[in-house]
């Protein structure tokens, strides 16, 4: 697997509908909002999990393609495993931590990938990733709607005595009622020179970006699915323009009456240079 030899730009769109696509603990799982302008949000960490949970399903955590943060596992017994390797135990004491670090890039790909801090333990080091990602944020402010919901049993006896029986349990639960998102990321050659993050592991990861959603559905997130990868490829591993003018080429229009809300992504239209590109979900552009 060679290392990928470009820098890519890319525009992700996604979005929800009666759905909660990134709850806040902080706020009893509300779904994030900017409060200044009520846009919407989502975390960067969310949509690496997304991806992290795909590339686990279709690879089953087998090697090279493992998954270093993934549910219930102790981070110091993984980085462990690496200095009990055989070739980099007999590295010399300045030579191990080094070792260790290319051990983990090798066979975890979210540690090529994403990166990850490698010295909680024994150490590896510390790991750069190639691929970063923003926070997504809705193109439209979004509002959030509570509502209660019973279960028709309870956990105890207890409280079955205490209803005298009747045995309910009260809740609440959020959901926007439609929110598109954009999110924007950056992939470094050179960073992926040092991960040797390869052209393999960038065509798992788009496809991880179109079809993560199809893997993750539950009662909580509604229908959420990607709408639009929009991928720049630059000609060189530098690049050949800055991010922020590739991202302004790519815009969001309403076609409707912008003063009913949206709840359709038929609401919306996708433009790459003013023209519209709703015919398929995976664009590539080459930046000259």
């Amino acid at each position: 697997m060679s290392p990928i030899t470009k820098r890519y730009d890319f525009v992700l769109f996604f979005d929800v509908k009666d759905g909660n696509p990134n709850g806040d603990p902080d706020a009893g799982n509300l779904p994030r909002v900017d409060a200044e302008t009520g846009m919407g949000l989502v975390t960067d960490v969310c949509l690496k999990r997304k991806v992290r949970n795909y590339v686990s399903i279709v690879k089953n955590f087998n090697r090279p393609f493992d998954i270093f943060i993934r549910e219930k596992a102790i981070l110091n017994n993984l980085i462990h495993e690496a200095h009990l390797d055989k070739d980099v135990a007999k590295k010399e004491k300045g030579q191990k931590t080094e070792a260790a670090r290319q051990w983990m890039c090798k066979n975890y790909y979210d540690i090529r990938t994403f990166g990850a801090v490698l010295s909680t333990g024994d150490n590896a080091g510390q790991v750069r990733g190639p691929i970063q990602l923003t926070f997504g944020r809705s193109v439209e402010p979004i509002i959030a709607l509570e509502h209660s919901i019973t279960r028709m049993a309870v956990a105890t006896e207890a409280e079955s005595e205490k209803q005298s029986g009747d045995n309910r349990t009260m809740g609440r639960k959020y959901t926007v009622p439609y929110g598109l998102y954009r999110a924007h990321g950056f992939i470094s050659a050179h960073l992926a020179e040092q991960t040797k993050f390869s052209t393999e592991d960038l065509d798992i990861f788009w496809k991880a970006l179109q079809e993560m959603f199809e893997h993750d559905h539950s009662a909580a997130r509604g229908l959420m699915c990607t709408r639009k990868l929009v991928v720049f490829e630059h000609a060189t591993a530098l690049g050949n323009k800055p991010a922020h003018e590739l991202f302004e080429r790519v815009t969001c229009e309403r076609k409707n009456d912008k003063t009913k809300p949206a709840r359709e992504f038929t609401d919306y239209d996708i433009l790459l240079d003013g023209k519209s590109i709703c015919d398929k979900t995976f664009h590539v552009i080459k930046v000259e």
